[in-house]
């Protein structure tokens, strides 16, 4: 009995702790320091020494200008603990009244003490950070560098935090060759100044000094990180150049090229992503690289292939599969015969034969999945709905949680959108949207919020149904009828809310077969007449995209991806705007 009334009042004194702990955190958040102050006080007085409370209540007196009782404390606190961090403290109080001479004196003091036990220097250069004393926390690590040399990280922190991007640069490049497990961390910190500054001079001194190791070393080392360096300005040719220096003195492996001309392709820089893949091929023998490189080259001539080089494209599958055979290995080339014939060629019965043909293999469940998949796909574009989802289905409950499985989920949002199931489609797109992978949850915020804002806009989603049919024969790839069924809904829903997606998409349609003047046409109508509207960014983006690439017309460009950086920060498509306005105003020296 006595035991169990123990327990109780121990576990009623740690709930009132806890409410004093979150009534003290309340009435500091709120900047009522006198009210804060006494509770802290209460606090230190159960627990006199938690270095938190004792900071919060000299913080309170700060702000109340109560210096000479926030001096007593730590010097009191100092007697008793003779914390290396407390002198900052001291210093700090000092500095507050404008003594900046005693200030002085007791940092100096706390720097001194690092000179006998380096292991302090994590406190006072925290403190000292703590407080904005950037220059003090660079001095700490400084003085404890020169008797352990460890500390190269956060003196390059402290480094760009000053704005020395210069000597950030260094510190860090030579941490990451002292410990090459830290140098993604660095490569990250890196990249965070090149992307997110976007200061040009930075990238530019960054080069140099990777260059300059790169000439003075002979340690592969610099060549990873150079070409890792290219890869982030996309500048795929240079960091092949690289990555062939690599290939030449350690020929094990071409996965890193191999991958680099994946990027390339992503990227639609198809001229080096050739040149890349073609090296591949001249130097391996190994039939899996063989495998990948041709299957990344058959998508880059499907991506372009006009219909007179279809049959000649469908008979160098053929010559490839024929060459190494019909097996596991050469599945990607399998399936993208399938949805080439299906898709391009519109013969959905030889692409299903394809895939189930490989669905005989002997597959793990990864490949099986991609097999359905593609059955899925072909079942969806010859409208038998029902089939298709069964297939998805069937890769969501194999590989739950997975990104293939988020991508089958996708799908049958997809499918029950076609078929006008739009209640279905909106709760399926609705769970998406918080999808890890970027992409998948991108696609469905975009039918989210097109199902929604239609139905709000027309509670008999009359427009939207004609939508999801233009979207469908999209899917088909049945282009000009697509064309004739949105220009259609332009006609009938004329300033409806469905006008500037419509716009959207047969901008999109008109890219995708070549027509650029009428793709802009139906962009400038969005930037002229729905300027206040979701999709401004994206006719802006797609716009100068065209005017930068299909029509070589740089100023125009420029122009739009200024529209994009000043006005529309919030776009998905604000980074690779930016990046795109300075190498066109060629503010990189890459």
């Amino acid at each position: 009995m006595k035991k169990q009334l123990l327990y109780i009042i121990l576990l009623f004194s740690t709930s009132m702790f806890a409410q004093n702990d979150q009534l003290a955190q309340y009435y500091y958040d709120k900047g009522d320091f006198d009210k804060a102050l006494v509770s802290y006080q209460e606090l230190l007085d159960g627990l006199p020494s938690n270095p938190f409370y004792f900071q919060r209540k000299i913080d309170c007196l700060q702000q109340l200008q109560q210096f000479e009782p926030a001096e007593k404390a730590i010097q009191e606190r100092l007697d008793k603990y003779k914390q290396a961090t407390l002198l900052v403290d001291l210093g700090y109080n000092f500095q507050l009244q404008k003594n900046d001479t005693k200030a002085k004196k007791y940092y100096d003091e706390a720097i001194e003490k690092i000179k006998k036990n380096p292991n302090e220097v994590y406190g006072v250069a925290n403190s000292f950070e703590k407080k904005v004393l950037l220059e003090y926390a660079l001095k700490s690590y400084q003085v404890a560098g020169a008797l352990v040399p460890t500390f190269n990280y956060q003196m390059a922190l402290l480094y760009g935090q000053l704005g020395n991007t210069d000597k950030m640069v260094v510190t860090f490049l030579d941490e990451a060759m002292a410990n090459p497990q830290n140098a993604m961390l660095i490569q990250s910190q890196l990249g965070r100044y090149m992307s997110n500054d976007g200061d040009s001079k930075f990238n530019d001194s960054l080069r140099k000094e990777l260059i300059l190791r790169v000439q003075k070393s002979q340690d592969i080392f610099w060549n990873h990180f150079l070409s890792w360096f290219y890869l982030q300005q996309k500048e795929f040719g240079k960091a092949f150049i690289q990555e062939k220096a690599i290939y030449k003195r350690n020929p094990e492996s071409l996965s890193n090229i191999i991958n680099l001309g994946q990027m390339a392709i992503e990227e639609d820089d198809y001229e080096e992503a050739k040149a890349i893949l073609d090296f591949v091929l001249e130097n391996t023998t190994d039939t899996q690289l063989i495998i990948q490189a041709n299957t990344y080259l058959m998508k880059m001539k499907i991506e372009k292939a006009p219909e007179k080089d279809f049959v000649a494209i469908n008979t160098q599958f053929d010559v490839l599969l024929k060459q190494y055979g019909i097996t596991p290995i050469t599945l990607s080339l399998q399936l993208m015969q399938a949805d080439f014939v299906s898709f391009k060629m519109k013969n959905s019965v030889e692409g299903k034969a394809i895939v189930k043909r490989a669905l005989e293999l002997q597959l793990n469940v990864y490949d099986q999945a991609k097999c359905k998949m593609e059955l899925a796909d072909i079942l969806l574009s010859e409208e038998k709905f029902n089939q298709a989802l069964l297939y998805y289905s069937q890769i969501q409950e194999n590989l739950s949680n997975d990104v293939i499985a988020h991508e089958a989920s996708l799908k049958s949002a997809k499918t029950s959108y076609f078929k006008t199931d739009f209640v279905w489609a909106l709760k399926q797109f609705k769970e998406l949207k918080s999808a890890s992978t970027q992409l998948i949850a991108n696609d469905a915020l975009e039918y989210f919020l097109l199902i929604n804002d239609n139905t709000v806009a027309d509670s008999t989603q009359t427009a939207l149904k004609e939508f999801a049919k233009g979207d469908y024969l999209l899917y088909q790839n049945r282009n000009q009828e697509a064309i004739a069924q949105f220009q259609s809904i332009l006609k009938s829903f004329k300033g409806q809310e469905i006008e500037a997606v419509t716009l959207l998409r047969l901008g999109r349609v008109y890219e995708k077969i070549g027509d650029y003047t009428l793709a802009l046409s139906q962009y400038q109508e969005i930037i002229a007449n729905h300027s206040d509207g979701i999709y401004i960014d994206e006719a802006l983006y797609f716009s100068a995209d065209i005017y930068n690439k299909q029509l070589q017309q740089p100023d125009k460009a420029k122009a739009l991806y200024e529209k994009i950086i000043f006005s529309h920060q919030d776009s998905i498509y604000f980074v690779d705007a930016r990046r795109k306005f300075r190498e066109l105003r060629g503010d990189t020296n890459l």
